[in-house]
């Protein structure tokens, strides 16, 4: 079904709360079976994939994936806020800046640095502070038996390159604790919007130059596989507890 926002009536049914992840989505078996539905917005047609009472979007797209640096951004969180969304739960692969957070734990980010803002606002300036409010916490921890660390700080690169080392040392001075190339884009287009944000990292790799193993793309990758099951949990205890 194709839904036109842009129209005078949208049959669809409102959905409150949405989950943005992007490969564990694909890879995941949660909701293979959901049905795929394109939203019609002024920044293209965006795939989401709807069940009970939740949506889901794959940031990088569900079809053909784009890089971190060519998502749609704005497309799919003006598709959520459009569809009557009112809180999501933004799950996000994150390298550790810091060597006792290993790969494998689970973040959540209570604050984020991104010094290239996004914003629907072109012609004034938006003028809010955004603050995360991780509304959905207690909720996600509850289906983490293996813990969540709390209240730490995400930067965004823009990617689709891992940090050169020398970045690396700079974002350890700064007190961030995860680097990824998404959530701060995300984060500044949602809370403009007025949406409550929860955030869920999983780290999938140390950041370039922490610890002894050498950082490559197939290392990575190999590591989001490993991860997968925890994802996969967590999405599983997500469908049960918020579906309608």
């Amino acid at each position: 079904m194709i839904v036109d926002l842009n129209g005078e009536k949208a049959l669809y049914e409102i959905m409150n709360l949405a989950i943005i992840s992007g490969t564990s989505i694909n890879r995941s078996v949660v909701f293979k079976d959901w049905k795929l539905d394109q939203v019609e917005t002024p920044y293209g047609t965006i795939d989401v994939k709807r069940g009970k009472g939740i949506v889901v979007v794959n940031r990088h797209g569900f079809s053909e994936p784009l890089p971190p640096h060519r998502s749609n951004y704005r497309g799919y969180v003006f598709a959520l806020k459009s569809l009557g969304v009112e809180a999501v739960i933004a799950l996000t692969s994150v390298g550790s800046l810091k060597e006792n957070l290993k790969p494998g734990t689970l973040v959540s980010c209570s604050d984020y640095v991104s010094f290239s803002p996004m914003t629907f606002i072109d012609d004034c300036s938006s003028g809010f502070a955004p603050a995360i409010d991780n509304g959905l916490l207690n909720d996600l921890k509850r289906l983490c038996p293996q813990g969540v660390e709390c209240d730490r700080v995400y930067v965004q690169t823009r990617g689709p390159r891992f940090e050169t080392k020398a970045e690396v040392r700079i974002l350890q001075s700064w007190g961030c604790d995860v680097v990824g190339m998404t959530f701060g884009n995300e984060a500044d287009l949602l809370l403009e919007s007025g949406i409550s944000l929860t955030s869920l990292c999983m780290i999938d790799n140390y950041a370039h130059g922490i610890g002894d193993q050498k950082l490559s793309m197939s290392e990575f990758h190999d590591s989001v596989v490993r991860n997968q099951s925890i994802i996969d949990e967590i999405l599983s205890g997500v469908k049960a507890r918020f579906g309608n």
